[in-house]
């Protein structure tokens, strides 16, 4: 159970051009007290009880925060955390604000995680995107953090200016080298009133198409579980501030973005699953239950897809037996079986090898 604090933008020295942290996290009132924290974990462990609590800040740089206002923070949780009431806690901070005393001082209050705001490992890329710093300080904060004993969260931001498939492919492999604990993906998305929005209107930037934005996330998400790294989220979560009318100007938003990507992975290998089944008999998928609608896709559109191909499958039965990437697709005379992680594969462009 995450007890979520949102801390939008403070702390932060930069404006980055796509950074519009209250829209992002839906959030824009002063820092909580410790008292709010206190009555707010409170209040969920009574929801659900018994269930672990996870305390998170995030938003902002919470490593740029006065030491005083960081205190005033953690504080509150080290009763909670030495009776067992609060797990863990996680924060989000920028790569160039982390030091050894710095996680000296979280691991001394607590911290158990630490996410850090990479969005790209292309100084090019940084540079345009105005992030104030560059991809080495993204390998010390990570070394830094790794040898004090926390665990280290990357988030990376595909589609932003000047980056490319190709850019933001081998900043993903840039992040897997430096074995981060999990990942985060969001492409990147024009939202009114930031620098962004301008070089939109201008004509200067083109965000990715939302097909575009699937299919690239798609090869980024295979990569990541061939690497045996969790992506832990993929594409904004949706909220009130980002479903504002005009707030998204341009760019691949959708409110279940990450099902797009793991329907358009399950597409991929159904298709070569499926190659000579055409105009034959009607088909059966078996997959693991977690599988089911990922390989009908949105509003059916992987079958819907697959049956302008000829290849009509007409039952998908759950098979607990079968792992997430295990598919059996049979017919009255063939059966084939497929796996996402050995047989499809993404060239360094993100294009999906045939």
């Amino acid at each position: 159970m995450i007890v979520p604090f949102f801390i939008s933008h403070y702390g932060c020295p930069h404006q980055c051009i796509f950074c519009d942290q209250r829209s992002i996290t839906g959030q824009s009132q002063p820092l909580p007290l410790p008292e709010e924290i206190r009555s707010t974990i409170s209040s969920y462990r009574a929801v659900s009880p018994g269930i672990p609590a996870e305390v998170a800040f995030f938003g902002g740089t919470f490593t740029m925060l006065p030491l005083a206002d960081q205190e005033m923070l953690l504080a509150p949780l080290q009763p909670l955390l030495a009776s067992g009431e609060v797990s863990s806690v996680r924060i989000s901070t920028r790569p160039d604000a982390i030091t050894p005393d710095q996680a000296a001082f979280l691991v001394a209050r607590g911290v158990t995680t630490v996410e850090l705001g990479v969005q790209s490992l292309d100084d090019h890329v940084l540079t345009i995107a105005e992030r104030g710093h560059c991809a080495k300080d993204v390998g010390y904060a990570v070394n830094v953090l790794r040898a004090s004993g926390l665990r280290v969260g990357i988030q990376l931001m595909p589609g932003l200016p000047l980056s490319s498939a190709g850019k933001d492919i081998a900043s993903l492999r840039a992040a897997i080298d430096l074995c981060p604990d999990f990942l985060r993906i969001y492409p990147a998305l024009v939202l009114a009133g930031t620098k962004l929005a301008g070089l939109y209107e201008n004509g200067s930037y083109q965000p990715l198409t939302l097909e575009g934005a699937v299919s690239l996330c798609a090869a980024l998400l295979h990569r990541c579980m061939k690497a045996e790294l969790p992506v832990i989220r993929i594409g904004l979560q949706a909220s009130d501030s980002l479903a504002e009318p005009g707030k998204i100007i341009a760019g691949p938003y959708h409110p279940a973005f990450r099902q797009l990507v793991e329907s358009k992975l399950c597409y991929y290998l159904l298709c070569l699953m499926a190659d000579g089944f055409a105009g034959r008999d009607k088909c059966t998928v078996r997959c693991a239950p977690s599988r089911v609608s990922d390989i009908a896709g949105q509003r059916r559109i992987n079958l819907e897809s697959l049956a302008g191909k000829g290849i009509v499958i007409e039952r998908i039965e759950s098979d607990r037996s079968l792992s997430p990437q295990e598919f059996v697709l049979y017919d009255a005379s063939d059966e084939r079986r497929g796996n996402l992680l050995t047989d499809i594969e993404f060239n360094n462009e993100g294009e999906l090898y045939v």
